[in-house]
């Protein structure tokens, strides 16, 4: 069963509309400009890294070929459209049968990048690549950002358990979107159902404060949580008094409790002492979950405690004070026709503020030394260096309209464990610095 067919609330009928206006008005004035269907390549970079961080992680990469697959003008599109004034009849009619037919190519989904690598490139006419803008850098951006917050907490929690339960610190349906490029960055679970029932992510989740105090006693409610959910069961300590929580969950689970929740308090403490408790009652196989606006630096000061796993919520879906990756979609290279033999012209941005843009069709390479460790994102225009060949970094994700890249979420996320696992040590350092890579820039075009 494929959950899409189901219409969740998570689906839209068509993304034609997420977008900015001005698309569909460059568009208008192109068709009448009669260059509309002027060959064109567009790509996605970003510019910097947020401040601090050392690698940026490629997600949401499968949600942008639905977003491409459902950009459709339906009639209730195109009704709105109309009546609002937006673009004019001609091009009304031109949106009526949009279908992109182009070509784009990618970092696969779970790739690491760096300042100036050429994340996506979208080929095709001026008309059908201009439309996919916003949507695409509305995904990329968000995705991303969420993974590369995910990216560090995973290596902060050095393999321990890490949960996603940002839920309702954010939009509803980013919070599905959150989850999805969580678990691409190396989480292992998430709270939020639509994200288990739409990508398959495992997910977990017992009971919240509210249900203790709806009981008449603590005691009360352990028994009411083990009877219904079985010994395995997390039970949560802090309502009250740590340790006394402690000793009736052990008293009422027996020594098989499957876990204790710490949601307050000074964790490092409490849960040395809570481990101390529990080994002396005999259950030493019981876990220790702790929550509470955990992000990747709480969660490293934490490593000598005895904790098993974490819940994140509100530093996870926020980007852990990035929110965006400030990627942009910018056209690099346009031909004078629609010819697919005219050839391609590099176009350049030139303007103040750190605003450049390189122009050129891109590949992408990481050079490696002789160890076999990345030492440089190497990437340039025309024929690709014979010792870089094996190692580009471009695929392609969408041949003639096709989407033929589409893969399982797990693959994503298996990727970028063995691609962050592969870079130099520093990369995994929480400390602000640079880079991990240099960018180097080569024009091999003759």
């Amino acid at each position: 069963m494929n959950p899409a067919d189901l219409g969740l609330p998570v689906d839209v009928p068509s993304t034609a509309l997420f977008t900015d206006q001005y698309e569909l008005t460059m568009l208008q004035a192109a068709l009448k400009a009669g260059t509309a269907d002027r060959r064109s390549v567009f790509e996605v970079f970003t510019r910097r890294l947020p401040e601090g961080r050392r690698y940026g992680v490629v997600a949401g990469t499968g949600r942008v070929l639905d977003a491409v697959e459902n950009f459709r003008f339906d009639a209730g599109v195109l009704r709105f459209l109309r009546e609002q004034k937006i673009v004019d009849e001609p091009t009304l009619q031109w949106l009526a049968s949009y279908r992109f037919s182009g070509d784009i190519w990618g970092y696969p989904e779970g790739e690491v990048y760096f300042p100036g690598s050429p994340i996506l490139r979208v080929e095709g006419s001026f008309a059908e690549c201009v439309l996919l803008e916003t949507v695409i850098l509305s995904i990329l951006n968000h995705d991303s950002a969420i993974a590369a917050a995910a990216s560090r907490m995973s290596v902060a929690a050095g393999g321990r358990g890490l949960i996603e339960m940002g839920a309702r610190r954010t939009h509803e349906l980013a919070a599905v979107a959150s989850s999805r490029a969580a678990y691409v960055g190396g989480f292992n679970s998430t709270s939020d159902l639509a994200a288990g029932f739409r990508y398959a992510i495992p997910t977990v989740g017992t009971s919240a404060h509210a249900f203790t105090l709806l009981h008449d006693s603590e005691r009360d409610a352990f028994r009411a949580q083990v009877a219904s959910l079985g010994r395995g069961t997390t039970l949560l300590v802090d309502t009250y008094d740590v340790a006394e929580a402690v000793r009736a969950a052990v008293d009422i689970a027996g020594p098989g409790l499957g876990a204790v929740r710490i949601d307050s308090g000074d964790l490092l403490l409490v849960a040395h002492r809570v481990r101390q408790q529990l080994d002396d009652l005999g259950a030493v196989d019981t876990r220790i979950v702790v929550t509470s606006d955990l992000d990747e630096y709480a969660i490293a000061s934490l490593a000598a405690a005895p904790v098993d796993a974490y819940g994140v919520g509100t530093q996870l879906v926020t980007g852990s004070g990035h929110p965006t990756c400030s990627m942009v979609y910018k056209l690099v290279a346009r031909a004078h026709s629609a010819d697919p033999k005219a050839p391609l012209e590099p176009v350049t941005k030139k303007s103040l503020g750190g605003k450049l843009s390189l122009g050129g069709r891109k590949w992408a390479a990481r050079r490696l030394d002789a160890d076999g460790v990345p030492e440089a994102e190497v990437i340039g225009t025309g024929e690709v260096p014979s010792e870089l060949m094996d190692q580009q970094l471009l695929t392609e994700l969408v041949k003639g309209g096709d989407v033929v890249a589409r893969e399982p979420l797990d693959a994503a996320r298996e990727r970028h464990i063995a691609v962050r696992a592969g870079l130099p040590l520093s990369a995994t350092q929480l400390s602000r610095g640079e880079s991990v890579l240099p960018t180097e820039y080569v024009d091999m075009a003759p």
